[in-house]
């Protein structure tokens, strides 16, 4: 596959998520072999060791992350532009501890996603059966409420993979929730992670929907394409499609480097 123009990949994994596999030199060359310009590690961060532990990397590992991607932007210096970042979990009560791992290194890029709903792991296909006893609006109010909460805490670049909840084909009733979540992203200057990895979900759309992609982008809100890639070959996966649907909407693709958006 080739890409043109030249892209990054800004939303990438590690087997130090306990749910990835391949090193992440493998992810660099498949970002190369895919004719990719850059490629961002956005490994999910470290939480309190009550939260969702199985699915993360420790903080004991956090220095490993670092030096191992700092590793392959230097062997990959000259022929890909290799970045550090983070998909950082918002969950009310852990802000402090996630400003305390943001303060611990120089990032380039931090995502700002929503995972859980209370105890529930919505996107977990373990526990998908639970959809069928909660009331989809009301499901939608409470991600939108907590998907605000995470933009409004500073923390983070981008709001990772809008309408997450549709991941298993349970879409809301309609987008008045995530549309006044749009509103607040605008008006605090953040970007969306465009993410394709819907497209390999059994929604088999990417995040946000066409019709949320039109919303943001009238609303001036620039989008950081990312793949979501959890092993080296979903690096870069249907990154050409992203842009061509970003472009029909008007909507501007953005990376970023030391916190600042590019592009």
């Amino acid at each position: 596959m080739s890409l043109s123009p030249p892209l990054h990949d800004s939303h990438t994994h590690t087997p130090l998520c306990n749910h990835a596999t391949g090193h992440p030199r493998e992810y660099a060359q498949a970002a190369l072999d895919a004719g990719l310009a850059g490629l961002c590690f956005t490994d999910h961060t470290p939480m309190p060791a009550w939260y969702d532990a199985p699915w993360r990397m420790r903080l004991d590992q956090l220095d490993e992350y670092v030096d191992t991607v700092r590793e392959v932007q230097a062997e990959f210096a000259g022929r890909l532009d290799v970045r550090l970042g983070l998909e950082a979990d918002f969950h009310p009560g852990t802000e402090r501890y996630v400003e305390r791992i943001l303060a611990a290194h120089d990032w380039d890029y931090v995502i700002g996603s929503v995972h859980y709903l209370g105890a529930w792991g919505f996107d977990n296909p373990e526990f998908v059966a639970e959809y069928g006893d909660r009331d989809l609006g009301g499901l939608y109010r409470h991600y939108a409420a907590l998907v605000e909460g995470a933009a409004r805490t500073g923390l983070f670049d981008a709001i990772g993979h809008l309408d997450l909840p549709k991941k298993f084909g349970h879409r809301a009733p309609d987008d008045s929730a995530l549309l006044r979540v749009l509103d607040v992203v605008a008006g605090l200057g953040l970007s969306l992670d465009f993410n394709t990895a819907g497209w390999r979900k059994p929604v088999a759309e990417a995040y946000p929907s066409p019709e949320l992609t039109r919303a943001a982008a009238s609303r001036g809100i620039p989008f950081v394409l990312g793949s979501d890639a959890h092993a080296p070959g979903e690096v870069g996966f249907r990154l050409g499609e992203a842009l061509a649907q970003l472009a029909e909407a008007g909507g501007r693709v953005v990376t970023f480097a030391g916190r600042q958006a590019r592009g």
